[in-house]
């Protein structure tokens, strides 16, 4: 990748070169960036013919595209996600599942989903089997069982994650989400339950960061695949 490419933006110093680096490609965090910033990242991906993976982009931040950038970004509001450019081939090497508490998870979980797709690599969904339904969480304890990496995603007290990593042998990467009553609003009190976690091996991410924990999984991909595949 062409490191001496000029950025479009003069606030913008996009690294091309990550993904040679680390394995994993810069992504853009939108929410926190102008229109103009984020029409001329893109708009420098366009020009340059390489892929890229907008996370937190607001439906606003979205319609406030110039049409032709607009129309080449496949956008998905439920993760506030965009991606320019072709899917790879998903390996389905090494297994990697997501599982969600509730359907209010989704948002987080599609994130991962979409990030994990990005990087080239498929998950196996199992959503709305939280602990409240214990049995729900037990039909699926054999297919749980020969995944190599978890992905739980859980609001409110946040137990699932404990409960899976009870259960599996595979690595377990929890994520907390904004999602509960009272004082669970936010997920501070999901994280909390979390890192206090009996269950021992659980590695947590921040609140709703399905990116995070999918670009975990993916450095464990690619470690497993220079050791084993």
């Amino acid at each position: 990748m062409d490191e001496q490419a000029v950025d479009g933006h003069p606030d913008v110093t996009f690294d091309r070169n990550r993904a040679h680096r680390i394995g994993i490609e810069e992504a853009v965090l939108c929410q926190y960036k102008s229109d103009s910033q984020i029409a001329a990242i893109l708009g420098d991906a366009v020009t340059e013919g390489r892929r890229l993976l907008m996370t937190r982009l607001l439906e606003r931040q979205h319609a406030a595209l110039p049409g032709p950038l607009r129309s080449a970004l496949d956008y998905c509001a439920v993760s506030r996600s965009g991606i320019l450019g072709p899917l790879p081939t998903l390996a389905t090497r090494p297994r990697v599942a997501l599982v969600s508490a509730g359907t209010s998870d989704a948002g987080p979980m599609t994130e991962a989903k979409r990030t994990l797709a990005y990087g080239g690599m498929a998950a196996t969904e199992i959503s709305d089997v939280g602990v409240a339904g214990l049995w729900r969480l037990l039909a699926k304890e054999d297919q749980l069982r020969e995944m190599d990496v978890v992905i739980v995603f859980a609001g409110m007290d946040a137990a699932l994650p404990s409960v899976v990593a009870g259960l599996v042998g595979g690595v377990v990467i929890g994520v907390p989400t904004s999602v509960g009553y009272g004082v669970a609003q936010g997920g501070r009190v999901a994280l909390d339950s979390i890192l206090a976690s009996c269950a021992p091996g659980v590695t947590v991410v921040n609140i709703d960061n399905g990116y995070g924990a999918a670009t975990s999984a993916l450095r464990i991909a690619n470690m497993l695949r220079r050791q084993v595949y």
